[in-house]
Order: structure tokens, then C-alpha cells, then sequence
């Protein structure tokens, strides 16, 4: 008797805990409808919350996870380095991480994240995440694009930042502002050795998304501006004119891609 008594108990346990599952899972799928419905509106707090409470409910939910992480990346300004912004943002990339968790290849999460530390100037992080999302799609011109973009905002602060101690900021020739002065040897050398292997790779990947995208208005702008970099490091002033005059070509080629684009740069 005593053996079926808790047999019986195991069996109601079972189905109180399958209907309070059922229970939890309606009511997680609920509260995403009104989370949408407040994002839509703009009122991504209230957004949070319901996410939120969606993940609590049934962490299985992952679309509650991804929207969760959207609505936190709404709460978060980008560029903007005061401790609470930067805890949002990074609110934001733990939201994401969840997402990986339950999805390690979720390419939305992985480019947000990476998009999300490169607002945050946390630029190796974003480059390691835009790396990843290339692994997982070889085919895809933007990971390769963002690539590039980094290391030229990396590499052009360097190379301004020395321009700036050395005082050689002025174009020499007033009709080509596209060629500043030369660098001195020395410290020619030292930014070669500081930046050199960025530029190259920050070249290379833009090549890559170019090879990809023929028409990345994006990818040519910065290829030129990296280009424009590279000059600095040249040994020889023919190098350094044959950078320039790249650069300048590959301006003209951004010109023309947003023109046919009707002045929309290809993101």
C-alpha cells in the first residue's frame, strides 16, 4: 500500500510540476508579446522587464534572450566613457554572452557584442569578436570591414598623436593638403615598429571585404585612410607618393560608389 501511496504521490508531483512548467512557458511567451510591443514603443525599460521575466520564466526562450540584450544595448550610449554608461553597455554585452551561451554561433550576438566593445573603445575585444563572426561566416565583407576600421582608429591616433609632438600637422604645400611632412627617421622607425603589423593586417582585411563586397563604399574609404597611414611608414619618398596616390584613387572610388548608391555609404 505504502509502495503505491507513493506511487501515486510521484505521478501528481510529475503533472503539477508539467502543468506549472506549461504554466511557466505561456506566460514567458506573454511577456515577450508585451516586451515587443513596448520596444516598438520606445519604452525599453519596460521592454527589460518583461524580457527579463520572459528569460526567468523559460530560459529555453532564446528570441526573450536576444531581445533582452537589444533593449539593454538601448540603454547604453555609445562613445560615452562615465562608469554607470559603461556598466550598461556592458549589461548589455553580458545579455549577448547569455545568447552564446545557448547559441555559440548566434552571429547577431556576436557582431553586437563586438560592435558594442568597439563603442566602448574597448578596441582588442571588439576585434577578437568581429574575428569570431569571420570563422563562422568566411563569406561575410563586414567582420572583415570592422577589422580594418579598428586597426585604422588605433593607427591613425598613433600617427597623429606623434604628428601633434613634433609639430607636423601643416601641410607643407597648401594645394596638395593630402601630403603632410615627412617623418623623421627615427621616429618614422619607431612608429613602424609600434603600428606596422596593424596597418598591414588592417589593409589585408579591408582587401578581404573589397574581394567580398566589390561595391563596400565602407571598405574603400577606409582602405584609403589606412593607405594614408601606411605613407608615414614608407623608407623612401616614391613609396611614400605611391601610398598617397593609392590613397587618393581609392577616395575617388568611395566618391563614385556613393554617388551610384544615391550618397548612401554601404554600411
Amino acid at each position: 500500500m505504502r509502495r503505491y501511496q507513493a506511487a501515486v504521490l510521484g505521478a501528481m508531483l510529475a503533472l503539477l510540476t508539467f502543468f506549472s512548467t506549461g504554466c511557466n512557458k505561456l506566460k514567458a511567451r506573454n511577456d515577450l508579446n508585451e516586451g515587443v510591443m513596448a520596444y516598438k514603443n520606445a519604452e525599453f525599460s519596460h521592454a527589460v522587464e518583461y524580457f527579463q521575466e520572459a528569460v526567468n520564466l523559460d530560459p529555453t526562450l532564446l528570441n526573450a534572450r536576444l531581445y533582452l540584450a537589444t533593449a539593454l544595448t538601448h540603454q547604453y550610449v555609445p562613445d560615452s566613457q562615465t562608469p554607470s554608461n559603461l556598466q550598461a553597455g556592458m549589461r548589455a554585452v553580458t545579455a549577448y554572452q547569455s545568447v552564446l551561451t545557448a547559441d555559440p554561433k548566434n552571429t547577431n550576438a556576436l557582431g553586437s557584442i563586438g560592435n558594442l566593445y568597439y563603442e566602448m573603445h574597448q578596441f582588442d575585444l571588439a576585434k577578437q569578436y568581429q574575428e569570431k563572426l569571420m570563422q563562422i561566416e568566411p563569406g561575410n565583407p563586414v567582420p572583415y570591414n570592422w577589422v580594418g576600421l579598428i586597426d585604422w582608429e588605433v593607427c591613425y591616433k598613433q600617427q597623429m598623436t606623434l604628428r601633434h609632438d613634433l609639430k607636423l600637422q601643416t601641410p607643407k604645400n597648401p594645394k596638395r593638403p593630402d601630403i603632410l611632412p615627412p617623418l623623421p627617421a627615427k621616429a618614422r622607425r619607431q612608429l613602424d615598429h609600434d603600428i606596422g603589423p596593424m596597418v598591414e593586417e588592417g589593409i589585408n582585411s579591408l582587401q578581404k571585404a573589397i574581394q567580398l563586397k566589390p561595391n563596400y563604399t565602407n571598405a574603400y574609404t577606409y582602405l584609403n585612410l589606412m593607405y594614408r597611414v601606411r605613407s608615414d611608414l614608407e623608407t623612401t619618398p616614391e613609396a611614400r607618393m605611391a601610398d598617397i596616390d593609392k590613397a587618393n584613387s581609392l577616395y575617388q572610388q568611395a566618391l563614385k560608389l556613393m554617388k551610384a548608391s544615391g550618397g548612401a555609404s554601404s554600411g
